[in-house]
């Protein structure tokens, strides 16, 4: 009865290819049954666990409804085509375009917006500048992944974790926590992401040469890794230049700011670095001619018209675009100025730095515009949404300052708006019911629960100790793909963090290893599942015109996959067991 949940959503999902909107509603309802014909949850209870679940589902929407209406801002003020005139002006060479463009630049678009923009957004703009659709889809898929743990302003650790999985009454509350010396719930979850941060930089290290590669092996004229080879050195140095602030950002500042500024130094060092013209290749390396390119590289939009023309939404993983494309329209950026096209995106993070590190303006807007409701329906249960301190707050002012800023006019503002809540709004009725789902299952394991029900552990308690017992001392290593395994099915790293985040802190417990790291290798692991997630694959192929090959493109996400998951795997166990066998 606790696998029914996620047995439906993989069936549903995965199996029968139904959306996230009709696939939530179902497990919701499987759930709130399990719970109480196998824990005699109360009607009540269930009913209550499941408006915290969706409360708090609302403060994701808020997140991520604020980045989307930015980032589509910025393409209908044309600062994207300015800021990819940028880059590209600084090489034609496609393996240098592929680590500005793809790990530098697409990172900085997850760690500000996260959801599945990077693909959605990057890939476009490779096919503008005359990638072939195909090989844009699979390296822009690929070329993120160390910024997904951090998602947007940290919301998979800071909501997903910290909000949902430690929240009060989950088998993982503030009084185990302190048994462990953490303060608070925030102290825990901000080493979770220090944990996370170090795992993914070493195990990163491949990734930027990884998306090269797989570039000229499958996609160049000669079917070769030599020319891969050939930038070596420019793939370490940009793996270098963002992987340091990243950890140092994890390190001093928490789980907010790393993939943006870690992206943000990143591609301020290699940019500065290529244009004095060191770490150039010799030669340019470009695809063969068009002409010789098999049909199914290209889909309905032809390569090199241009950047910035068509994009499809973001999606939470499970928030899926309605399939179309949208058109943007020519803009004055010709007369932008590079520096004016980023500093939208360098306001949102001076304010986010100053909103969380000056404790008065920290303590005034955590304390003032909160919609509480506290005791739900009658129950312990009680959740807020904190409008003002959400960086969705920060992320609208920022989006109406820019409008006066890049001087938009009245349609484009209009189109900005229509087009954030155009792909906002499948989001709500999955995220919704996702998070009340998860809300459910964590809440057979608490004790007001527990007074009544048959046996003595909640759903994912049950699981994990099932799992723990089956795995034993190898469970470590498993830990990163159960995380892949839910960002695989969900299509999200925060909903993977939400699903499985209490369940790795159980088994971590069961079997005495240092929980923090187990569930940071969750956190690492809900990334490694994005690159394969069929909503994610299906949001990226279409925005480059090129429905139907989501099995090739599968197929292809399958290598940096199982080197990311058996490499994390490897090390998780080295942390666990060598470098900190006694962590909490």
């Amino acid at each position: 009865m606790a696998l029914l949940p996620l047995a439906t959503i993989a069936v549903l999902m995965v199996g029968l290819y139904q959306p996230a909107t009709r696939t939530m509603p179902i497990a919701w309802a499987v759930a709130a049954i399990a719970a109480f014909v196998g824990w005699q949850m109360s009607p009540r209870l269930i009913a209550a666990a499941s408006i915290r679940g969706a409360l708090t589902a609302t403060r994701i929407l808020v997140i991520v409804f604020g980045a989307i209406l930015l980032l589509y801002t910025l393409k209908q003020s044309g600062a994207f085509e300015v800021i990819n005139a940028g880059f590209s002006s600084i090489s034609d060479d496609r393996r240098v375009q592929v680590i500005l463009l793809v790990f530098l630049m697409g990172s900085f678009i997850e760690g500000a917006a996260g959801f599945g923009t990077p693909a959605a957004i990057v890939g476009p703009l490779l096919v503008g500048l005359g990638f072939p659709p195909l090989a844009a889809v699979v390296v822009a898929l690929t070329g993120n992944i160390l910024a997904i743990t951090f998602g947007a302003v940290g919301t998979p650790l800071i909501i997903g974790l910290r909000d949902v999985v430690f929240a009060e009454g989950t088998g993982a509350s503030q009084q185990v926590l302190q048994q462990g010396g953490f303060e608070s719930v925030g102290a825990y979850v901000a080493q979770i992401g220090v944990w996370a941060a170090v795992i993914h930089a070493i195990v990163g290290i491949a990734i930027p040469f990884i998306g090269v590669a797989m570039m000229t092996r499958f996609f160049g004229e000669e079917r070769s890794l030599k020319p891969a080879l050939e930038v070596l050195p420019l793939c370490l140095f940009a793996w270098a230049s963002f992987a340091i602030p990243y950890v140092a950002t994890a390190y001093f500042l928490g789980p907010t700011f790393p993939g943006l500024l870690g992206a943000m130094v990143g591609l301020l060092v290699v940019t500065t670095t290529l244009r004095a013209g060191y770490f150039l290749p010799d030669n340019e390396w470009d695809f063969g001619p068009q002409d010789q390119w098999p049909d199914h590289w290209i889909g309905s939009i032809e390569p090199g018209e241009g950047v910035g023309t068509t994009s499809g939404g973001s999606r939470e993983g499970t928030v899926a675009a309605d399939g179309g494309t949208a058109s943007f329209e020519e803009s004055h950026s010709q007369d932008m100025s590079l520096g004016m096209a980023w500093l939208p995106y360098l306001l949102v993070a001076a304010l986010l730095v100053v909103t969380r590190v000056v404790s008065p303006v920290q303590e005034f807007l955590a304390t003032n515009g909160v919609l509480m409701w506290n005791n739900i329906l009658g129950t312990p249960f009680s959740e807020g949404v904190e409008m003002l301190y959400l960086p969705g707050s920060l992320f609208v002012l920022v989006a109406v300052i820019t409008y006066a800023l890049h001087g938009m006019d009245t349609d484009g503002i209009k189109a900005s708006w229509s087009e954030a809540l155009r792909n906002i709004a499948p989001a709500v009725v999955a995220l919704w019911f996702a998070v009340a789902t998860v809300m459910i299952m964590q809440r057979t394991g608490s004790a007001v629960v527990l007074e009544t029900a048959p046996i003595n552990s909640g759903m994912l308690g049950l699981l994990s100790e099932i799992t723990a017992d089956g795995t034993g001392q190898m469970f470590p290593f498993f830990s990163g793909f159960i995380g892949a395994f839910g960002a695989f099915i969900a299509g999200s790293n925060t909903v993977s963090d939400i699903l499985f985040g209490l369940f790795q802190f159980q088994a971590a417990q069961q079997i005495g290893a240092p929980t923090q790291i187990i569930v940071a290798a969750q956190a690492v692991g809900g990334a490694i599942g994005n690159l394969i997630a069929i909503h994610n694959v299906v949001a990226a192929l279409t925005v480059v015109g090129l429905i139907g090959e989501e099995g090739r493109v599968i197929r292809l996400e399958l290598i940096p996959v199982l080197y990311y998951g058996v490499f994390t795997g490897i090390l998780t166990l080295i942390l666990a067991y060598v470098v900190a066998p006694a962590a909490f």
